[in-house]
């Protein structure tokens, strides 16, 4: 079957995009209001429209004026995506209902909505974080279903660990997947990768030191890969790591052998690397999340930093890429099949 062609909302670097194209996917274009994200997209997705929009301004019918520079009238889509979180997040205590930021699950379905105007929209799939399903979002999480029914997909809401496909970290996602067709929904079925218990040691072992942060330090400066580099581990706390380790939540240090905590850092606050001496580097923090070593961030420390915490995992994103494809083809023969029964 022919799959339909991608639109990336909230597409950050593009962890969820790189998973879909790798499950064979054309991705045909991706907006998102940071313009390092998108410098970053624009380097690893050539074939692809890459916009810097804050969607808030651009609304759903600048998306609609975007695509028809690019897409015929009538085309099949899919929809995938992932609203900034940090109104949900149970990382940040100070969090409310009321956070102007939780209504973008909202704006990324109404431009769905204004997208099934001209496209066919096969399936929706969004992404965000555990804390967006709490009490105090109930009133929220009711209202993102509703506009999915609303819209006429039929949506399913699961969560998962990145740790069952294959990423040496112990990071759960809500992903409400939503298809046009009920027989598709009913398929759609990510498979787990066996003996995917990996840790970090299976990710980062062995690297060679990365480079430490100076001004003017140029990529060619950089070992092994561009973004291997980090700050300089200036704290006390790094010279007698052992005394330090779990003292507070921006001292974090990983065990070689369990897979790292969640992948999602304040300003520059990476996890500190194993051995304690020194934070990771933002290419081991890559690796962390299952990021090819093919792939480049680009930016300043801190928009690399922001760019690698914000995406999925791309071997969890191929996996629902997948999931997808396989729901989206299921779906197809059942067409077929009731049609040749008809013509019988």
């Amino acid at each position: 079957m022919v799959l339909p062609k991608i639109v990336s909302l909230f597409s950050g670097a593009g962890g969820l995009d790189l998973g879909y194209q790798e499950a064979g996917f054309s991705l045909s274009f991706a907006v998102d209001s940071s313009e390092w994200a998108i410098k970053t997209h624009q380097r690893n997705f050539r074939d692809t429209r890459s916009v810097a929009a804050d969607l808030n301004a651009l609304q759903p019918v600048g998306v609609l004026n975007l695509l028809a520079e690019i897409l015929a009238d009538g085309e099949p889509i899919g929809v995938i995506g992932g609203p900034p979180c940090q109104g949900f997040s149970r990382a940040n205590p100070a969090a409310l209902a009321t956070d102007p930021r939780n209504r973008l699950p909202i704006l990324y379905l109404e431009i769905v909505e204004e997208l099934q105007k001209r496209y066919d929209v096969q399936f929706v799939l969004f992404e965000n974080v555990l804390g967006i399903k709490d009490v105090k979002h109930e009133v929220t999480f009711a209202g993102i279903l509703s506009k999915f029914r609303e819209l006429g997909l039929n949506e399913s809401v699961d969560e998962y660990c990145a740790l069952d496909f294959g990423v040496p970290q112990n990071r759960r996602r809500v992903i409400i997947s939503a298809f046009k067709s009920a027989e598709a929904g009913k398929n759609f079925s990510p498979r787990k990768t066996i003996g995917a218990n990996l840790h970090v040691r299976d990710a980062i072992y062995g690297l060679p030191d990365p480079a430490y942060f100076s001004r003017g330090l140029d990529a060619g400066d950089i070992p092994h890969h561009p973004n291997h580099w980090t700050m300089r581990p200036l704290s006390r706390r790094f010279q007698r790591p052992n005394d330090a380790q779990g003292a507070t939540r921006s001292f974090r240090r990983l065990d070689w052998d369990k897979p790292s905590p969640t992948v999602a850092y304040g300003h520059r606050e990476i996890h500190v690397h194993p051995d304690g001496h020194r934070r990771l580097s933002i290419f081991e923090a890559m690796m962390l999340q299952g990021f090819p070593a093919s792939f480049v961030i680009e930016g300043s420390l801190s928009a690399q930093v922001e760019q690698v915490s914000n995406a999925v995992p791309p071997p969890l994103a191929r996996a629902l890429g997948n999931a997808t494809a396989k729901a989206l083809d299921a779906a197809e023969r059942e067409i077929r099949s009731g049609n040749e029964f008809t013509a019988k």
